[in-house]
C-alpha cells in the first residue's frame, strides 16, 4: 500500500466530522487555509502519482493532510471534493489506454497514534452497534510502499492489469504486470468466473539498489527511493525494461468478483496464497487494543530488517459482511485505516517569510528555509498556517526551528529552539494591508463574536492575486481541465490583460489572429493547436465540475456534485437559487438547506454569489461560449430506492442512525434532514415526532424501519 493508501483522508477525522458537526460555521481564515492545504496537496499528488516525482516525503504529507481533515471534520461544510479527501492519486499518464475501475480503487483513513486506532475502533462499534463483549476480530498487515495496481481475471486468465490513477481511471499496464514474476497468468480452476485481484507492486532494497548503481553508470539520475522506483519502471512503455527492473507484487484485497472463496478478510488472503499469489507473511488476526498496538511495535522494529520498506500498518474488519454494512465514506472504507509511523523532523533556519495572497483574499505566511534534507527530500518551504500561530509559537526571522514533514508540499514548523535564537531577532509584524494590491487586509468577526483567524485582502477583484488564482482554480484537474493552459500560461496571459475572465480563455481561438500565440515564448504551432483543441473540448463539462469550477466559497467538489445530484441540471438549479435569493424565507430556501450535506452557510454563500450582478455577468458570458453543461446522471442503480430523498426519523432499533443513512445512499438515494413535499419516504422510529405529523399532511409514504428494510432488501 502506498500514498494511494497513505494519502487517504484520515477517516477517523472524517467520521467524527459526521458524529459531531460544528456548531459555528468555518470563519475566512479557515476556509482559507482549508483551500490552501486543498490545492497544495492536489499539487502533490499529481507529482507523486502522475510524474513518480514527490513535492515531499511521507510525513510531510501526511501532517498536511491530517490539518486538512481535521478542518473538516470541525466544519463539516468545508467537506468538498476539491479536497484531496475526496479524492485518490492523480490523473493517468499520457502513453497508457484509459481503464475505468470496475469497483473504485479508493484509500485508507489514517491514524497516528494509538488513540487514532482505539477511536478506529470505537466508530465501528458505534456504527455496527456492537457491545464492548462481542468479538471484533482485525485483520492486520504490514503497509507496503509501493504502487496499487488491479489483476482482473476471467475465468482464472489474466486479461486486464492497471494502476490505480485517480481510483476511478487508471492506466492499463498489462503488458508490464505479465513480466512480473509474482503475478500468474493462469489461476487455479477453482476460482470465481471474475475476479479482480489488488495489491502492492514494490521494489525490493536489492534490487532498488542495482538499479540505481546501473543508472549512474549510464550518466542517468539515480531513483530518489523504491517507491518511485517501482511506479517509474511499471509504467515504462517498453515492457522489456520492466523486466529487467525486477518488481514485486503483494496482494492484499480485491474489486470486482463474481464470488468470493471466503467469508473473512483473512479467509481472502489465505485464497489468494492459494491461488499462487504472494501475501505478506506478517499478516495477522488482532482481537484487541493492546493485541493491535503489540503487532504495530513489532513490525516497527522489523522494518529495519525487511528487505521492501513499509511506512505504517493497515487495520481491516475481518468479518466480511461488517465490512459490508460499514460501507464507505466518500474516498476512504469505514471498516479499514492505515497506522502511519511517526513523522521525520529536522532543524534549520527561518530566512524569511513571505505573505501568499490565495483565490479568496486570505494572506498566509511561508517560511522561508535554509535547505535541509528531511526523510530524504530536501525543504525550503513550510507553512505558518496564520498570524495567530507565527504568535503562540514566536517565530522570528533567523531563529532554528524544528521541521516536521507530515503534510503536503510544504511541511509544517513545530517550535523554535530559543536558546539558538540569535540577538537583536523581532517579534515578525504581521501585514494590515495586501502585499498585491494595497488594500485594507482585514480579520472579520465570526459568529461566535470572536476575530477570525485569517486576514483577509478587502480588494475582492482589484487583487490581482485573487483573480488569477480565481482562475487557476478554473482552468484545474478538478473543474474545466483545460490541458495547456496551466498557472503560468494563466499568469502570463492576465498580466497581458488577454484573459481576465472565465469566458475569454473560450475566446482565445478567435482572437489568435491578433495574439499571435504561435510566436511567444513557451509556444509552438503545435502547442497551440492543442490548447485551442482542449479549449474546444471543454465548451461541453458535466454539471457538478461546471459548479466547482466557478469558485463559490465553500463549493468544493462534494458541495457542488451533491447540487448536481439534487437538481439535476444548470437551469433547475439556477431557478432555485434565483427564488432563494427573491425569497429568503420560501420554499426554494427552505429546500436548498434541506439537502443533506448543504446547510446555511454554503445557501448563503450561494445566494450571495448569485445576488451579485458581476458574477452573473461571468455566468452569462462563460454559458455563452459554452456548447452545454451536462445534466447529472447518477451511476445506475437497481434499486427501488434510487433517485428517491429519504428522511429518517424516531430511533432506529435495527442499526445506526449513519448505518441508515449509508445504506440509503449507497442505493442511490438522496437523504434529507428534514421533511417537505418533495420528500418520497419517510422511515419513522418510535419516538417519530414532528417529522411523521408533516409527512402525513403532504401524504408522504411514511414507513415503519422493518419496512424499509424489507423495501431495499428486496422481501
Amino acid at each position: 500500500m502506498t500514498r494511494d493508501d497513505k494519502t487517504s483522508e484520515d477517516r477517523a477525522g472524517k467520521d467524527r466530522a459526521t458524529e459531531a458537526p460544528a456548531t459555528v460555521p468555518a470563519d475566512d481564515a479557515t476556509r482559507s487555509r482549508h483551500s490552501k492545504l486543498s490545492i497544495e496537496i492536489l499539487d502533490a499528488n499529481k507529482a507523486y502519482y502522475a510524474a513518480s516525482s514527490p513535492l515531499m516525503d511521507d510525513a510531510a504529507y501526511d501532517a498536511r493532510f491530517q490539518e486538512l481533515q481535521a478542518l473538516e471534520a470541525r466544519h463539516p461544510e468545508l467537506l468538498t471534493d476539491d479536497s484531496p479527501t475526496q479524492r485518490v492519486g492523480a490523473a493517468p499518464a499520457a502513453g497508457f489506454a484509459k481503464v475505468r475501475h470496475a469497483r473504485p480503487m479508493l484509500s485508507l483513513g489514517n491514524a497516528f497514534s494509538e488513540e487514532d486506532v482505539a477511536e478506529f475502533l470505537k466508530r465501528i462499534r458505534r456504527f455496527l452497534n456492537l457491545d464492548e463483549a462481542e468479538e471484533l476480530a482485525i485483520c492486520a498487515e504490514p503497509k507496503i510502499d509501493g504502487l496499487s495496481a488491479s489483476l482482473r481475471y476471467e475465468r482464472g486468465r489474466l486479461v486486464q492489469g492497471a494502476t490505480r490513477g485517480d481510483g476511478l481511471e487508471g492506466e492499463d499496464v498489462t503488458r508490464n504486470l505479465r513480466t512480473l514474476d509474482d503475478i500468474p497468468d493462469v489461476l487455479p480452476g477453482d476460482v470465481p468466473d471474475v475476479f479482480e485481484v489488488r495489491g502492492e507492486v514494490y521494489m525490493s532494497k536489492p534490487a532498488f539498489q542495482a538499479l540505481n548503481e546501473a543508472q549512474m553508470a549510464a550518466d542517468k539520475p539515480a531513483y530518489a527511493n523504491p517507491r518511485n522506483a517501482a511506479s517509474g519502471s511499471l509504467r515504462q512503455l517498453d515492457p522489456g525494461i520492466t523486466a529487467r527492473r525486477k518488481l514485486n507484487f503483494f496482494a492484499y484485497s480485491w474489486g470486482e468478483v463474481s464470488a468470493l472463496p471466503a467469508s473473512t478478510q483473512s479467509g481472502v488472503l489465505q485464497a489468494l496464497d492459494r491461488w499462487g499469489f504472494t501475501v505478506n507473511p506478517l499478516t495477522r488476526n488482532c482481537t484487541s487494543l493492546a493485541e493491535i498496538m503489540a503487532f504495530y511495535r513489532d513490525v516497527e522494529t522489523r522494518r529495519a530488517t525487511l528487505d521492501h520498506d513499509i511506512d505504517g500498518v493497515v487495520y481491516k474488519v475481518d468479518r466480511l459482511d461488517w465490512q459490508d454494512r460499514l460501507g464507505f465514506v466518500s474516498r476512504s472504507p469505514r471498516f479499514a485505516i492505515a497506522h502511519k509511523f511517526p513523522a521525520e523532523q529536522a532543524s534549520t533556519i527561518l530566512r524569511g517569510i513571505d505573505i501568499q495572497v490565495g483565490r479568496t483574499g486570505a494572506l498566509t505566511p511561508v517560511a522561508r528555509l535554509e535547505p535541509v534534507t528531511v526523510g530524504g527530500v530536501v525543504v525550503s518551504n513550510a507553512t505558518l498556517h496564520n498570524e495567530d500561530e507565527i504568535a503562540r509559537k514566536d517565530v522570528r526571522i533567523g531563529d532554528t526551528v524544528t521541521l516536521q514533514r507530515a503534510g503536503d508540499v510544504i511541511p509544517q514548523i513545530v517550535g523554535v529552539i530559543i536558546e539558538k535564537r540569535p540577538e537583536g531577532t523581532e517579534p515578525f509584524v504581521f501585514p494590515t494591508v495586501c502585499p498585491v494590491c494595497g488594500s485594507h487586509a482585514v480579520r472579520d468577526t465570526r459568529a461566535s463574536g470572536e476575530l477570525d483567524v485569517v486576514r483577509r485582502c478587502s480588494g475582492g477583484l482589484v487583487c490581482a492575486a485573487q483573480a488569477t488564482e480565481r482562475l487557476k482554480h478554473f482552468v484545474s484537474r478538478n473543474a474545466f481541465d483545460i490541458e495547456g493552459l496551466g498557472a503560468k500560461q494563466i499568469e502570463a496571459f492576465f498580466a497581458a490583460g488577454e484573459i481576465t475572465t472565465p469566458a475569454e480563455i473560450f475566446t482565445l481561438p478567435r482572437r489568435n489572429d491578433d495574439l499571435k500565440l504561435e510566436t511567444r515564448d513557451g509556444f509552438g504551432k503545435t502547442s497551440v493547436e492543442k490548447l485551442f483543441k482542449a479549449i474546444d473540448e471543454r465548451r461541453t463539462i458535466a454539471l457538478d465540475r461546471f459548479l466547482f469550477a466557478l469558485g463559490i466559497r465553500h463549493v468544493g467538489q462534494t458541495t457542488a456534485r451533491t447540487l448536481a445530484a439534487t437538481y439535476r441540471t444548470l437551469p433547475a438549479l439556477l431557478d432555485a437559487l434565483n427564488a432563494a435569493v427573491k425569497d429568503p424565507e420560501g420554499e426554494a430556501h427552505q429546500d436548498l438547506i434541506n439537502i443533506d450535506g448543504i446547510g446555511p452557510t454554503v445557501v448563503t454563500e450561494l445566494m450571495e454569489f448569485m445576488a451579485e450582478e458581476h458574477n452573473r455577468t461571468v455566468l452569462d458570458d462563460l454559458l455563452g461560449e459554452l456548447r452545454e453543461v451536462e445534466p447529472f446522471e447518477a451511476p445506475a442503480q437497481d434499486s427501488p430506492v434510487a433517485g428517491k430523498t429519504v428522511v429518517f426519523t424516531g430511533t432506529l432499533e435495527t442499526m445506526t442512525r449513519d448505518e441508515a443513512k449509508a445504506r440509503a445512499e449507497s442505493l442511490g438515494a438522496r437523504v434529507s434532514g428534514s421533511v417537505s413535499k418533495k420528500t418520497d419516504i419517510l422511515v419513522a422510529g418510535p419516538g417519530a415526532g414532528s417529522k411523521a405529523k408533516k409527512a402525513a399532511e403532504l401524504g408522504i409514504l411514511t414507513l415503519t424501519e422493518q419496512a424499509w428494510l424489507d423495501l431495499v432488501n428486496g422481501a
